[in-house]
């Protein structure tokens, strides 16, 4: 439902497109990664910021879980909820808006600058009365954003506030887990994978330890989605899962990334032959055939490896050179190096 009062105040094409939102979240059901994602990418749309962020209030911090834009690289990053705005947001219950983050004294200024962004609007997201995270657009623009992209977040808030409270009637748990994981595989899913690596690579620049990261991509899923469906395709992807969560140890991060795509973050890896290793194990593991519906059925895939420190000081440098490495033995695979 639409807020009478805030309507008033939007243009009909508005109130049509926030309607067209309300409808989609609708239709994406129970998964919630999915539907955060959609909500920061219509965010960052409907108010035409440079980036958006859905931040769920974690214990003490508050965590990217989806992001857009200008802060698409930033998922999995944590704030102090003591000391930034989006804390000061989910404890006061209040619509918040930065116009300057360099003369704020609200922002934590340093992740601000990390992100890049100078004004801001942070709204609440509440959940049977109390809030759980925070929706925020940004700009690298001071002063960005008018009165109007306010009311439009307080209404794409009450949608995806809405939809936490109907995805399951959670508990924080619940919703912890649901906003983490993937639904189709049960593995971390792009969000929590990024939030891994990024405390793995703080914690390895404290031990002057090794942390390693594989990016998988299978082989061949397109023939099988074609020649037996999604129903095989969708098998497919949960039999990998099950086999790299075979193959990796406890300690280890497995995610699903989207699509056919999966990585594994292995902390405290003592040298790089340990990181190619279990790329290896993994390849011999999950290229075994599996059966469908009395069909037996061929799996491929290809595996690019970084390690941190030797192939890069961040994570998004890590996860690049992976995927480019990855990308490499694909090419390599199919003959065309």
């Amino acid at each position: 439902m639409i807020d009478r009062a805030m309507g008033q105040s939007l243009d009909p094409d508005t109130l049509m497109s926030i309607i067209k939102v309300q409808s989609e979240i609708a239709s994406l059901g129970y998964d919630l990664s999915a539907v955060m994602d959609f909500v920061t990418e219509q965010a960052q749309a409907m108010t035409r910021a440079g980036g958006a962020v859905l931040e769920l209030a974690e214990d003490d911090q508050m965590v990217y879980r989806a992001v857009a834009g200008m802060a698409s690289h930033q998922l999995g990053l944590r704030l102090d909820r003591a000391t930034s705005m989006s804390g000061m947001s989910v404890e006061t219950g209040e619509v918040l808006t930065c116009t300057d983050s360099e003369t704020d004294n609200r922002v934590d200024r340093d992740a601000c600058r990390k992100v890049g962004l100078r004004s801001m609007v942070v709204v609440p997201l509440v959940h049977r009365g109390s809030p759980v995270g925070v929706l925020k657009v940004m700009s690298e623009q001071v002063d960005a954003f008018a009165r109007r992209d306010a009311t439009v977040l307080g209404l794409m808030a009450e949608l995806i506030a809405a939809s936490v409270s109907q995805s399951a009637r959670l508990e924080n748990n619940d919703l912890y887990h649901r906003a983490t994981h993937d639904a189709l595989t049960g593995l971390a899913n792009r969000a929590l994978f990024y939030d891994r690596l990024r405390q793995g690579v703080a914690l390895s620049k404290r031990r002057e330890s090794k942390v390693g990261v594989l990016i998988l991509d299978l082989d061949g899923l397109k023939p099988i989605n074609d020649a037996c469906g999604h129903r095989a395709g969708d098998a497919a992807i949960r039999e990998t899962a099950t086999r790299i969560k075979q193959v990796s140890r406890q300690s280890d991060t497995t995610a699903r990334l989207g699509g056919d795509e999966f990585g594994v973050i292995l902390n405290d890896v003592q040298a790089r032959d340990c990181t190619e290793r279990h790329a290896s194990r993994l390849a011999e593991v999950i290229e075994q055939p599996f059966r469908f519906e009395g069909q037996e059925l061929p799996l491929g895939v290809s595996i690019g490896a970084a390690v941190f420190p030797d192939d890069g000081s961040c994570v998004e440098t890590l996860v690049e050179n992976a995927d480019r490495l990855m990308y490499q033995s694909k090419r390599e695979r199919k003959g065309e190096a």
